[in-house]
């Protein structure tokens, strides 16, 4: 190791650890393109990893095991950039996730272009795990997962059901012919409520460009898919208000059930990882167990909890697959750097669910508890 740089050594010295090996033949190896990626790591940890990723200072041809092994290896957990020291300071004394913050994610991600999503996400544009216990491929897993919700809502003809976050209007739009609801759906990206509306016309289907903090009407259903990473711990509580008086303001009909379907974290934190703040999902978090218990404590009865964290990661495989095939047929305004951004997101979200660190979680909850007992399907 003579006349090895120090930054080049230590790193090294880690990657053996995760059993990775720069310049090595396997698949996962690292093949370093720019020296200057040791001193960049060390110094900015994975924001360093992943824009150098970006800038094409390396690359390896399996990106998502090369991430698997370095998580495994919770080297992540060992190597923080000057950065994150500010990320702490910020997410513990101001609210990311604040009301005029909050649309911040909408305008940096879901309205990048709908040309981007549709080429990814395949014929139904649902941009949350598919559930694949007995689906074969994207579209029946997808189709899947918006029946279980309809069926664990125990949705019916006539029901008014709302839709916290409603993308581009899919579950609503499936809910409403195969169920017979009316709905509102409200989402703060412009984008996704244009196209929602064009789905959804000559349905009972109201999309509304709108934060559910300003929701305060009467539902007999609602469900949340794949919106509440961005809520942030701050406002868990209120989330959880807003739902419960649009869930108990009928006079008319005995409450009815609310669904949350997220990404969770085995442990509780306040923040993201920092490459994913600023290029994919800023003032975003994972909500943990322990947060979501709190924050609906004495606001409803958890009824069901069901995991089903595994299949994210065969619903990215099959997005990555997509948007691979798509990229030459995209607007130019996707460059090169552009894509390796999407490839380091999509491959690191693989292996934060293969190795378990992330979860997928389906909670039902009921705001005084279902009389003799509530039996979930699956």
């Amino acid at each position: 190791m003579k006349g090895v740089p120090l930054p080049q050594r230590r790193v090294e010295a880690l990657l053996a650890e995760a059993d990775v090996r720069p310049g090595g033949e396997r698949d996962w190896d690292l093949q370093v393109h720019d020296r200057r990626l040791y001193a960049r790591l060390l110094a900015r940890g994975s924001l360093g990893l992943g824009e150098s990723y970006m800038d094409g200072w390396w690359d390896a041809r399996a990106l998502d095991e090369l991430m698997v092994r370095l998580l495994r290896a919770g080297l992540d957990r060992r190597v923080h950039g000057i950065g994150e020291i500010r990320d702490v300071l910020l997410a513990r004394l101001a609210n990311p996730q604040s009301l005029r913050r909050s649309r911040e994610v909408a305008r940096r991600h879901y309205d990048l272009g709908n040309d981007l999503y549709a080429a990814m996400l395949g014929r139904r544009m649902v941009y949350s795990c598919g559930y694949w216990r007995q689906a074969a491929d994207l579209d029946a897993a997808q189709e899947a997962k918006l029946d279980l919700v309809c069926r664990k809502l125990r949705l019916r003809p006539g029901m008014r059901v709302l839709d916290i976050g409603c993308g581009w209007g899919e579950a609503l739009e499936y809910a409403a012919r195969r169920y017979g609801i009316e709905g509102v759906g409200v989402t703060i990206s412009a984008e996704q409520a244009a196209h929602a509306r064009r789905l959804c016309a000559g349905l009972p289907v109201e999309i509304r460009l709108q934060d559910y903090r300003e929701l305060d009407e009467p539902f007999d259903a609602v469900f949340s898919i794949g919106m509440f990473e961005h809520v942030g711990v701050r406002n868990y509580r209120e989330y959880f208000e807003v739902v419960r008086r649009c869930l108990v303001a009928r006079a008319d009909a005995e409450p009815g059930l609310f669904l949350l379907h997220s990404i969770g974290g085995n442990v509780s934190v306040r923040r993201t990882d920092p490459w994913i703040a600023r290029y994919i999902f800023p003032n975003s978090m994972l909500p943990s167990a322990a947060q979501v218990t709190a924050a609906c404590e004495g606001l409803f009865v958890i009824e069901d909890w069901h995991n089903f964290g595994a299949d994210y990661d065969r619903t990215l495989q099959a997005w990555r697959d997509n948007v691979e095939a798509a990229w030459e047929r995209l607007d130019a305004r996707y460059d090169e750097r552009f894509r390796r951004m999407w490839r380091f997101y999509l491959a690191g979200a693989m292996a934060t669910f293969r190795c378990r660190r992330s979860q997928l979680w389906q909670i039902v909850l009921s705001p005084h508890g279902v009389p003799g007992g509530y039996l979930a399907p699956r």
